[in-house]
């Protein structure tokens, strides 16, 4: 019987510290994409969620506007002349699985696309 007591309050720190590990909260401007077992089980949120801690694994992808910085690069145009150009992309998620399962890293991506894409456009130019 004394050996009793110590177990049942191992036992219950235990079920409090996997409640704990499980609880994921998902913000209103937020979607948690929830992969169970590595397979994708859903965009979810918001609100509360409670996963399993082995089985279960959530990443948290932002739904709001996102505004990113294109560093000033030269470009040159359609008639060899060189021109410096600065510029600024926003952008937002509508789709947070495909965010998360196409693309590594989306911002990086979107990142890269836009860099590549105004030396294209700026290309196609004449001065």
């Amino acid at each position: 019987m004394e050996f009793l007591i110590p177990l049942i309050c191992m036992a219950g720190v235990g079920l409090v510290l996997l409640v704990w590990v499980s609880i994921r909260i998902v913000q209103e401007y937020e979607r948690g994409v929830i992969f169970r077992l590595g397979r994708v089980s859903g965009a979810k949120g918001p609100g509360l969620f409670f996963l399993l801690p082995v089985l279960d694994r959530m990443v948290k992808v932002d739904l709001r506007t996102v505004t990113l910085d294109v560093p000033s690069q030269d470009a040159i145009t359609a008639d060899n002349v060189t021109v410096k150009v600065n510029a600024v992309v926003y952008f937002r998620v509508l789709d947070p699985v495909a965010a998360v399962i196409q693309v590594e890293d989306y911002r990086r991506a979107t990142w890269q696309i836009a860099q590549t894409s105004l030396r294209n456009v700026i290309g196609q130019f004449a001065t």
